[in-house]
């Protein structure tokens, strides 16, 4: 967790923070999609995973009301401090960083653990959801959504696949390593939240085109995408120790991949997610 901790408190916090309101915007559906699962009511307790800016912990105080309080944890200074730039001063909704799966948390205090793509990246998951269990009410809900496998979400396959050639060539990762993907494994996620102590887990398949990108033109709009893919995500990272000419035929490549997509202003560009949703025992 401490590489995870660096790095987001490094570039890819800066990173995420100057792109936030594309990228919140792109996570959208997707969140949405975890909120409907996880149901929340009028004045619940909610403890949000990983929040980034806040925007799904923001949407969660709505559901819960004035009654209700919503804790939005991330381990990044960066986007916590976006996230209390944002937020509305007279909402149920506080912002902290902390590491989540170690953090001191108050007991039995929540009705939901929910997360936006934010419980991928601790070392070992089957503490951390064990620690973060002991925060939840007895019969507390979770809810969150997570990426399915690589190969199933082109926003990243197309242009990892584009590189192939140009960029030196590494250890393919562990695919069980802290990561985006690290819970693309539907047998993984169960085994994970069960010995954590959590039941009635399921997984349901959620995917969508998101517009990628944004321009005047359709040319305007592969560029936005490309720009956005060398600096945020999987793509940013295999780039980030290359040489300008690496990078610039890594562009070149990136931009002929994102060709043949459909999209006039923004590009679409398929998302593959699990919605996944487990229980606290009541006892």
């Amino acid at each position: 967790m401490a590489d995870q901790v660096a790095d987001w408190n490094g570039p890819s916090g800066e990173r995420w923070v100057a792109n936030q309101a594309q990228l919140d915007a792109m996570a959208a559906v997707f969140g949405q999609a975890a909120i409907e699962a996880a149901a929340p009511a009028t004045g619940e307790r909610v403890l949000d995973i990983g929040c980034g800016a806040g925007a799904s912990s923001l949407a969660l105080a709505a559901r819960v009301g004035a009654g209700g309080h919503v804790l939005g944890v991330d381990i990044s200074e960066a986007l916590i401090g976006r996230a209390r730039a944002l937020a509305p001063q007279d909402i149920p909704v506080q912002f902290r960083v902390a590491d989540a799966g170690s953090a001191e948390l108050p007991e039995g205090a929540f009705d939901i653990l929910f997360s936006r793509f934010g419980v991928m990246f601790f070392d070992d998951p089957t503490a951390a959801f064990a620690h973060m269990r002991r925060a939840l009410k007895p019969g507390a809900r979770v809810a969150f959504v997570c990426w399915r496998g690589i190969a199933e979400n082109d926003w990243v396959r197309l242009p990892m696949d584009a590189i192939k050639g140009i960029v030196p060539l590494t250890a393919p990762p562990d695919p069980e390593a802290p990561g985006p993907f690290s819970f693309g494994d539907r047998g993984r996620v169960k085994r994970i939240l069960t010995a954590a102590g959590f039941t009635d887990t399921a997984l349901a398949p959620f995917d969508a085109s998101i517009p990628f990108g944004e321009g005047a033109t359709r040319d305007a709009a592969i560029d936005e995408a490309v720009r956005m893919t060398l600096e945020v995500g999987p793509l940013s990272r295999a780039l980030v120790d290359q040489p300008d000419d690496i990078r610039a035929r890594a562009s070149v490549a990136v931009r002929a991949a994102f060709a043949d997509l459909p999209g006039e202003r923004s590009l679409m560009i398929g998302r593959a997610t699990w919605i996944v949703t487990a229980r606290n025992p009541a006892s």
